[in-house]
């Protein structure tokens, strides 16, 4: 007698909870754990996955699954074992050559569109493009002509075009392109650059959990100089490739936000402003590019008066504010 969907799926749960590897939180969770799998691997939602318990998968089905469950009891993150993970309003294919999406990235997407919402055209940049998450979800929700998205890492390219390529022909164009920070935007002039960079100091890798710090790739986690390189190679160059009046928008972590928005203030960005998650960490950074003001401030990083240098550098405010509707207001121009 063949075994019913109902079996399988308290199978798949019983294993996650007896596991060694998984931290206790998911053992505890592992009846929703097993759904979530099962779900992905039928490619059913939920709903749909307890209106069929009754039924029969097919012996491929069940070998898939079981599979899937014995990788995820081992501490592989779900969405590698299923190869799947889902990003705003798109489902993505991603394993272990990218850094899994998560739901605090989604604030990048928000706040794009409401500075550029109004303005459509133009360019979107996501430098470290990974699975593409990003660059997808901008080409579907936004205006834009043109999406580029870049990354180090040819893995990782390989795994966004196949994203890309899944998107619906409504979606703006998006172009790849290979290297490291800005180097790939060789004479383009973007209306927005986006980036989720990697933040975490080597020294940190031990404050990260398992799940991420032994399965995820380090090249998409880790950065030198306490975490900062990519937001300093960022910072740097971005406003020689946006419009004048172009937005900066990067995923930081909150343990360098303040760092990151001084840096950006101290490179003559305007608009400095930091964007809270759900949690209330500062999460994102917004800035305008400004000439005028970059050119104020660079001015006054060369002089050799101190007190004009300690009052020309910090030309616009630092606001912290918090993501969601009422943040939309301060967020237009």
């Amino acid at each position: 007698m063949r075994t019913l969907l109902r079996a399988l799926l308290q199978e798949v749960a019983e294993q996650l909870a007896a596991s060694t590897r998984l931290d206790d939180e998911s053992r505890a969770d592992a009846k929703r754990e097993a759904r979530l799998l099962v779900a992905a691997l039928l490619e059913l939602s939920p709903g749909a996955l307890a209106q069929r318990l009754d039924g029969i998968p097919s012996d491929a089905d069940r070998a898939r699954i079981l599979t899937a469950s014995a990788r995820r009891a081992r501490g592989e993150p779900l969405a590698y074992c299923v190869g799947t993970a889902a990003f705003r309003h798109l489902v993505l294919m991603v394993d272990a050559r990218v850094l899994i999406p998560r739901p605090e990235t989604e604030i990048v997407v928000d706040e794009v569109l409401r500075l550029v919402g109004a303005h459509p055209g133009g360019v979107a940049v996501d430098i470290g493009t990974g699975s593409g998450a990003i660059a997808a979800a901008l080409a579907t929700e936004g205006e834009f002509d043109l999406v580029v998205a870049t990354d180090v890492s040819a893995d990782a390219l390989v795994v966004a075009a196949r994203n890309v390529q899944r998107l619906p022909a409504s979606a703006a164009p998006v172009e790849l392109r290979a290297g490291a920070d800005l180097a790939p935007l060789a004479g383009l002039v973007a209306r927005v650059i986006v980036s989720n960079p990697p933040y975490i100091a080597y020294g940190e890798a031990g404050t990260l959990p398992s799940s991420v710090r032994d399965w995820e790739p380090a090249m998409a986690l880790f950065a030198s100089d306490e975490g900062m390189a990519r937001y300093g190679a960022l910072l740097a160059g971005a406003g020689a490739h946006l419009e004048a009046d172009g937005w900066l928008v990067l995923e930081v972590d909150a343990r360098r936000a303040q760092e990151t928005a001084r840096r950006a203030t101290a490179r003559g960005f305007a608009d400095v402003r930091l964007v809270r998650d759900l949690s209330g960490r500062e999460r994102v950074l917004v800035a305008r590019n400004s000439p005028q003001v970059r050119a104020t401030a660079m001015a006054a990083a060369t002089s050799d008066t101190p007190r004009r240098r300690s009052t020309t550098t910090n030309p616009v405010t630092l606001s912290t504010i918090a993501s969601g509707p009422e943040a939309g207001e301060h967020a237009r121009r």
